[in-house]
């Protein structure tokens, strides 16, 4: 359908549920509308973390995520905690996609919390400020769940917009506005761009988005390959990328394959490629904030047999360290010693991490960051002295229960 709206640009909404758990939480009991409310890990556990916040917590308190649950205790006394009920927060996402179908077919999950709506040609009955409008009351109305939009003429943009007017805000931004709208933010709040890349954005003088978008492209490619350009576009409001009802579908794995530069029968060798797969699989996984329990690892011969295997684990997994192990356990099991010329990791039925309380854990998380770096000097001392020279405890721990199963003692 061709509409005049249509030939001037794509109408991209970017529907952002404002402080979701939190916000199923008082829908649930709204007594607690306009309390201080969080929703972290069991109240008695010392080292949970808040997974989210209201707005009153937020305002009036400074409580935000990942701040942990006894300092949040100490800003305000009064804080209500609440559990996580993941069930009940997908079932009230469930309902919350159902009620977006409505205003257009082409809508796309981003995450438990957020989608994209593509209203091109949709939007031709009614200005799109009155459709975002007619979508947050009857969010309100029907779920009580709050939700900023931004509406722009693609993703990004969209995105940008609707982190700009929260709670319950709707911001359009179009490209022109860029300049004077984006340019001037700090590169950190530029949607993509995390911690360590705004400090090696910092490192080449690059501290706002304007920067980004006014920096040599050739620099950026250099510093950060496929995606620096991919920086370089954004910042300057470009973004091709459509709405895809199917993404939701294609994030449910996250692999990586290599085609080995010649033959390979050296376990050590094969390590170091797992290795390197699982940290890429890994970040991509923090990208989208997935995890997993079950990760698949493709072998391909010398002679072009392929097998797959596949092992699930009991806890949820993300790290490259764990996605590594696995993947190390299956080769070991399962390779034969033939010459391997490609080698794959893929994580499978991916899920998004906030519905799993792995994440509670605040000294958890904060293990997981330094075993990064310890990880990566282990692999450099496995290379050089043999794979036997170092093991972190969970290695032995594994291979200890894996010689206590195969015992016959």
């Amino acid at each position: 359908m061709s509409t005049g709206r249509e030939s001037r640009g794509r109408i991209i909404f970017h529907i952002d549920c404002n402080s979701f758990f939190a916000s199923c939480e008082i829908a649930r009991d709204p007594s607690l509308r306009g309390r201080p409310v969080v929703v972290a890990g069991d109240p008695k556990e010392r080292r949970g973390i808040v997974l989210a916040a209201s707005y009153a917590a937020k305002q009036q308190f400074g409580i935000y995520t990942t701040m942990s649950l006894t300092e949040a205790k100490k800003r305000c006394p009064s804080l209500v905690v609440r559990s996580p009920d993941f069930a009940f927060y997908r079932e009230m996402s469930h309902r919350l996609f159902q009620w977006l179908e409505r205003f257009s077919p082409v809508l796309e999950r981003a995450s438990i919390d957020e989608g994209y709506l593509d209203m091109t040609g949709w939007a031709s009955t009614a200005h799109p400020l009155v459709v975002a409008r007619q979508i947050q009351h009857g969010l309100l109305r029907q779920l009580s769940i709050p939700v900023s939009i931004g509406i722009a003429p693609n993703k990004f943009l969209a995105k940008m917009a609707s982190e700009m007017k929260k709670p319950l805000g709707i911001t359009v931004l179009r490209k022109r506005d860029v300049p004077h709208v984006l340019w001037p933010l700090p590169a950190e709040q530029m949607h993509g761009v995390g911690d360590k890349t705004a400090k090696k954005l910092q490192a080449l003088g690059m501290r706002t988005i304007g920067d980004i978008a006014n920096a040599d492209r050739a620099l950026l490619e250099q510093a950060f390959g496929v995606y620096g350009l991919r920086l370089y576009e954004r910042a300057n409001g470009i973004d091709p990328r459509p709405v895809d009802p199917a993404a939701a579908e294609k994030w449910k794995s996250v692999g990586n394959s290599t085609t080995l530069p010649r033959d390979v029968d050296d376990e050590q060798e094969l390590r170091a490629v797992l290795r390197k797969l699982a940290e890429s699989v890994s970040a991509r996984m923090k990208q989208k904030r997935g995890v997993s329990r079950t990760v698949q690892l493709t072998i391909r011969y010398h002679d072009f047999h392929t097998i797959t295997r596949s092992q699930t684990e009991a806890a949820p997994l993300q790290t490259a360290d764990d996605l590594f192990l696995t993947a190390a356990r299956l080769l070991k099991k399962h390779w034969d010693g033939r010459p391997v010329r490609l080698l794959g990791v893929a994580a499978l039925h991916v899920f998004d991490e906030r519905e799993e309380g792995k994440q509670l854990d605040l000294f958890h998380y904060e293990e997981e960051v330094k075993m990064e770096e310890l990880w990566k000097t282990i692999e450099q001392l496995r290379t050089k002295f043999g794979d036997r020279v170092l093991r972190t405890g969970a290695e032995l721990m594994r291979s200890v229960h894996s010689v206590r199963e195969n015992s016959d003692v």
